[in-house]
């Protein structure tokens, strides 16, 4: 179940790409989108999984809109204040989650966010097999979607996350319910390889706060002050837009760094660079990050909580430097502008670090989990621990 299977981001995509998985491997499988906004799904779905939508919001969401007031003063809300979406969940919408999830009387019900993992772990029925799958950090929730996690996930047959470090976490609040480290998926068919010919530093991802790329901006205009060939490309669309757009005009680089909007062709963007820079505040896992280094690209990434240390080794296929160190990532960025040879050797390593994100590695341990669930066996303590 996601929150908005129509619509674009991390999220959707790798549980996209996990239901063709498993449809593709036999199993029959159905996306349920809390909400549509869209016509067509963004993302190509495997036409053997079934598609379906709660709450129709294509003519717009007004009259939603209009109860939110009243509902957020209301006593008996599952949503939390402080989840990232909860002005999605309007009563009409919490109300179709719940009506939906108390119908299921078999299978197995995966929810993808807090919201619905919460209203999940309330409503669902007992017999369901009911997992939790968790995309971000803990720490970066609200101290509100904490608590709530920490008093009702403990109804879950098992709590998915992506990274050892959200695993540990999650051990702390949860005494005897199953985390397992499962990291999404990322396809490697066929990706070209950098040359690190093309002086072109990468970026990607939605245009918002937690991106960082307000950081990221100055960062490359200081090395960029002794590499003058060097451009900065950043791909995403979102609310930030026009912020940075002034932040670049700040800078003076107005010439030498562009926000380049959506393309569908990124593969190619990614192939035709020399460096990937992350420079987010929080992640859970980066998959934009590990695409690229699908295309063996170097990375030089701030070492938020969770993620891009749960993939890099600083040195070897990547470097991290400390969190919203502005400076320190700068010097980093020229240090591989100017280094063809240390660019290529990160980019190979990153490369191989890659293919252990590919589905032929993860699918199996989904099928693995659901399998041991099905039978009411337990699950190792050690489950998709090993990387």
């Amino acid at each position: 179940m996601l929150l908005h299977a129509y619509g674009m981001g991390g999220t959707i995509r790798t549980v996209v790409n996990q239901a063709n998985a498993m449809a593709e491997a036999g199993h029959d499988v159905e996306i349920v989108s809390v909400v549509r906004r869209r016509g067509k799904p963004q993302f190509a779905i495997d036409p053997r999984v079934r598609l379906s939508a709660l709450v129709d919001q294509r003519d717009g969401v007004s009259a939603d809109s209009l109860v939110r007031k009243v509902w957020r003063r209301a006593r008996g809300k599952i949503v939390p204040y402080g989840e990232f979406a909860a002005e999605w969940f309007t009563e009409r919408v919490e109300a179709a989650v719940m009506d939906y999830v108390s119908s299921l009387d078999d299978g197995i019900l995966v929810t993808t966010r807090p919201a619905l993992n919460l209203i999940s772990a309330r409503r669902a029925s007992r017999k369901v097999i009911r997992v939790a799958q968790e995309h971000m950090n803990l720490a970066a929730y609200h101290e509100a979607v904490r608590e709530q996690i920490a008093r009702h996930y403990g109804r879950f047959d098992a709590v998915a996350v992506l990274t050892e470090t959200s695993r540990a976490e999650y051990l702390d609040i949860l005494d005897d319910t199953p985390i397992v480290r499962i990291p999404n998926a990322v396809h490697m068919d066929h990706r070209e390889h950098s040359d690190q010919s093309n002086p072109v530093v990468i970026a990607a991802g939605r245009l918002v706060p937690q991106k960082g790329y307000d950081m990221l901006i100055p960062a490359f205009a200081s090395a960029a002050e002794e590499h003058p060939e060097w451009r900065l490309r950043i791909f995403g669309t979102g609310p930030s837009q026009e912020k940075l757009r002034r932040r670049i005009d700040e800078t003076g680089m107005a010439g030498r760094i562009t926000l380049m909007g959506r393309s569908d062709r990124i593969h190619e963007e990614l192939a035709r660079a020399s460096i990937y820079a992350l420079s987010s505040r929080i992640e859970g896992l980066p998959m934009a990050m590990i695409e690229a280094m699908g295309h063996a690209l170097p990375v030089v990434a701030f070492d938020c909580p969770t993620g891009p240390a749960d993939v890099l080794v600083s040195g070897q296929n990547g470097v991290l430097v400390p969190p919203r160190d502005v400076e320190r990532l700068g010097e980093e960025l020229g240090r591989l502008m100017g280094d063809r040879e240390l660019r290529a050797r990160l980019g190979a390593a990153a490369a191989a670090t890659a293919h252990a994100y590919t589905p032929e590695v993860v699918m199996p341990l989904w099928e693995e989990l659901f399998m041991l669930l099905s039978r009411g066996r337990p699950v190792p303590a050690d489950f998709g621990k090993t990387r």
